[in-house]
């Protein structure tokens, strides 16, 4: 029980918290320094590429460039919005993964497995991959029509885009694995539950859903909290397109 307190204390990310809620890993604050973190996730080649980033003169500007189209606050707002309804679709009872599955009726067996739902959370981090990098390209390309700085910004944010996609992928890519186990324990739990009960007395199918239905809502808060932490580095460019 301690053990379990401490990981709801964690601080940090909602991603993070929430995982730690749901799953067995321990998660712990590092003491590393970000900086000594980001050093380990770059290859001497990504480090050159940054630095050259860093160090170049600013790209310069053609005085006729002027954005055209929505703002940058519009752009980001539509693509989140867009990928908040999406999560809310994948996550829904009748989201379904392909346009001939059946859609389940509430009175039959209920027959479920999690690599229905692991499916859908890797399409929608798919989903969310693709996005939020168009958008990021959007955003840096309307950074480079304004001022030199700006315009040295946009190269260093496409350079760090490239140097960590890779690893943004691959550890953001182990969290279907993790709500595998939460799923059983719901449904094991579930069934202990209904096993226990007297035949008489046996629950409805739709009361023996509710299991299901918390899944739901937990995968949903995972690929929400995941959006947050993605949408990072599109706040920051957003915040640089404000005006001072």
């Amino acid at each position: 029980m301690a053990h379990a307190q401490q990981r709801r204390a964690l601080s940090g990310p909602a991603l993070i918290r929430i995982l730690a809620r749901l799953t067995d890993v321990d998660v712990s604050a590092s003491a590393q320094p970000i900086s000594d973190r980001l050093s380990q996730w770059l290859s001497w080649t990504d480090a050159i590429t940054l630095s050259s980033a860093l160090s170049a003169a600013p790209p310069a500007i053609a005085s006729s460039t002027r954005p055209v189209g929505p703002d940058a606050e519009t752009i980001g707002s539509r693509v989140r919005a867009a990928l908040t309804k999406s999560i809310a679709s994948s996550c829904a009872p009748d989201a379904r993964t392909g346009p001939r599955a059946p859609i389940q009726s509430p009175s039959a067996p209920l027959v479920v497995d999690y690599a229905d739902f692991r499916q859908r959370y890797v399409l929608m981090q798919q989903t969310m991959e693709l996005e939020i990098s168009e958008l990021r390209g959007r955003l840096r390309r309307l950074l480079a029509a304004r001022t030199p700085d700006l315009a040295r910004l946009a190269v260093l944010d496409a350079s760090m885009e490239q140097a960590l996609a890779g690893r943004e992928r691959s550890l953001l890519g182990t969290i279907p694995s993790m709500l595998g186990p939460y799923f059983e324990r719901l449904r094991t739990a579930e069934q202990q539950r209904q096993a226990e009960l007297p035949a008489e007395g046996q629950a409805t199918q739709s009361t023996s859903r509710a299991w299901l239905d918390a899944f739901r809502k937990d995968m949903q808060s995972v690929l929400l909290a995941e959006l947050d932490v993605r949408f990072q580095p599109v706040d920051g460019l957003l915040a640089a397109l404000r005006p001072r």
